[in-house]
């Protein structure tokens, strides 16, 4: 705290970066700033520009638009320039757009910007706006320099004081705001809680009930944070962030089920974070959930186009998680999905390099799709020389070469493989907890399992055809285990155990199964005649239908995961 903090940036002296495809909004911010005495001014009307100037440049404005250039959106370079450190806690951004959709919208707000200017630009509105930015940077120079130097304590200090100024009263609601972050950043979830409290009897700020919340929710406070968390998952302005939070929280938890429904309906109102869609990729993963899992690779690898995530892997990931449906599937419905991953396949492999960038990956795709195809014999050639995790090879490379081995039934090899990979998974972040459970969980489906959910339908079949309910009750038990969401398997499930009952009283752990698909079958959302089917199984079993989904129903959102 006694360390010298460096006097706020003159006015004329700041420098402004205007990134925009568009001539005439740099006419009109370039001469609006020239009339407020700003004459360090430059402008890009590309990304590959934008970055050029940043390299050489330290700007103390950047102004983005979302629309950038055909090759890269603002969005996009905002997040570049942010990895770069080109953007920091001490630059002021300014995002510019024409359109003002909710889910755009959302987007930007995540990345938290000073200001969001609405085109077309008005001079006016600029001067006022740039005005007010440029006062802010100076009256609260302390406090963000201890916050980008992330000295927290310092900037409560300086926050403090600041707000025993009523010269400086327009800018208090921002020293609160930081105050509030800093002790959340501090680990002092008590005072936070204490601090957002007495807040909230004066305003009425989202900031301050997700702040409230979040330090509830850090407390394990529970019933407290239940209904708070009600009502800011029906407010506009706290829907989104909220749902963030619970999903964090429920991984932290080990309450995965949970976290995904959180992650998904975050998604939803913020698509474009690829951060996020790997959280839901590896979240459906573990929750077996293998079309959100084609889902969230699919808008990876379309929101991720020209930004710093893009990758020929991504485009990899989608086959792979094609081909990992296509396990799941009948024969028609796998056929489609494996023509759409040959397609895919063919056109990655044509691009410039991509055979010697990835041409071990290739064949190991290759060997799945021949497995698929009953093709096992000249799979497993392919496969020959590729029996060990690859040094420098990713996760996913070695992920899906695990994926063949147990496909073809080479189970050392298969476990073998995710012996060595959990032995990668370290540390204790959002992704290798997640990670880490879906590993443990395929390590122990992988011994147990032998076979692909397709192949287990097809065994079902011929076992329940030839009489034999024991080996067909075990095929369709352990295919809803790699498929949970299929509510056919579970209605055929239902069906194998009604015949059993009928010769011999289910034994333990059949009822167990059976109330599992019964409430399974409740939660989802079925076609009439599937529920007929439902209904008149659960009948014959004697069972409830709603009684599991009914209990869970009762309690609340959070005090239900604990």
């Amino acid at each position: 705290m006694m360390e010298k903090i460096p006097d706020p940036t003159p006015r004329e002296e700041l420098t402004f970066l205007i990134i925009d495809n568009q001539g005439l909004v740099h006419d009109v911010v370039t001469s609006t700033l020239k009339a407020m005495g700003i004459a360090k001014v430059s402008s890009a009307l590309n990304a590959f520009h934008a970055l050029r100037l940043c390299e050489q440049t330290r700007f103390d404005f950047v102004l983005i638009a979302f629309n950038v250039s055909n090759d890269k959106d603002g969005f996009h370079l905002f997040e570049e320039l942010k990895h770069l450190n080109h953007i920091d806690d001490r630059t002021t951004v300014i995002f510019l757009s024409a359109e003002t959709s909710s889910a755009l919208v959302n987007c930007i707000v995540e990345l938290q910007p000073d200001d969001f200017w609405v085109k077309p630009l008005d001079k006016k509105r600029i001067k006022q706006r740039l005005t007010y930015l440029i006062s802010v940077r100076s009256k609260l120079n302390k406090v963000l320099h201890c916050m980008a130097e992330r000295d927290f304590s310092a900037a409560i200090y300086h926050a403090e004081r600041q707000l025993k100024d009523p010269a400086v009263s327009d800018y208090h609601p921002r020293m609160k705001r930081l105050i509030g972050e800093c002790l959340l950043h501090l680990r002092d979830y008590s005072s936070a809680e204490t601090y957002y409290r007495k807040l909230l009897d004066e305003v009425d700020h989202a900031w301050c009930h997700i702040g409230l919340a979040r330090s509830l929710l850090r407390q394990d406070k529970l019933e407290e944070a239940q209904t708070l968390v009600e009502d800011m998952l029906v407010r506009a302005d706290t829907k989104f962030l909220t749902y963030d939070l619970l999903a964090q929280y429920f991984i932290e938890k080990e309450q995965f089920p949970q976290a995904y429904e959180q992650v998904k309906q975050a998604s939803k109102l913020a698509p474009r974070n690829i951060e996020r869609n790997k959280k839901l990729w590896d979240l459906a993963r573990l929750n077996h959930d293998k079309h959100g899992q084609l889902d969230a690779v699919q808008n990876m690898a379309k929101f991720a186009k020209n930004s710093i995530h893009d990758s020929p892997e991504l485009q990899l990931n989608v086959i792979r998680s094609t081909i990992d449906l296509a396990t799941s599937k009948s024969d028609t419905a796998a056929e489609i999905l494996l023509r759409r991953a040959h397609s895919e396949l063919d056109e990655l492999k044509q691009r410039k390099g991509m055979e010697k960038q990835l041409g071990d990956q290739f064949k190991v795709i290759e060997a799945r799709l021949l497995c698929l195809q009953n093709e096992k014999k000249a799979a497993e050639n392919l496969m020959r020389q590729k029996a060990s995790v690859v040094e420098g090879h990713s996760m996913e490379d070695n992920l899906d070469k695990m994926k063949a081995f147990h496909e073809l039934g080479m189970r050392e090899q298969c476990l073998n493989i995710l012996d060595k990979l959990r032995q990668q998974i370290e540390g204790d972040t959002f992704s290798s907890q997640v990670v880490d459970e879906y590993l443990k969980q395929e390590s122990i489906e992988r011994k147990e399992i032998h076979f692909t959910t397709k192949e287990l339908k097809q065994m079902a079949a011929v076992n329940y055809k030839e009489n034999r309910l024991a080996p067909a009750y075990n095929n369709l038990r352990q295919a809803l285990t790699l498929t949970p969401q299929d509510t056919q398997l579970a209605l055929s499930l239902l069906k194998v155990l009604v015949q059993i009952n009928k010769s011999n009283a289910l034994t333990a752990e059949q009822l167990t199964t059976a109330k599992h698909t019964v409430a399974l079958l409740s939660a989802e959302s079925i076609a009439p005649t599937h529920q007929q089917k439902r209904d008149q199984y659960i009948k014959a079993l004697g069972l409830s239908v709603d009684a599991e989904n009914d209990n869970q129903a009762a309690e609340g959102l959070l005090t239900s995961a604990e």
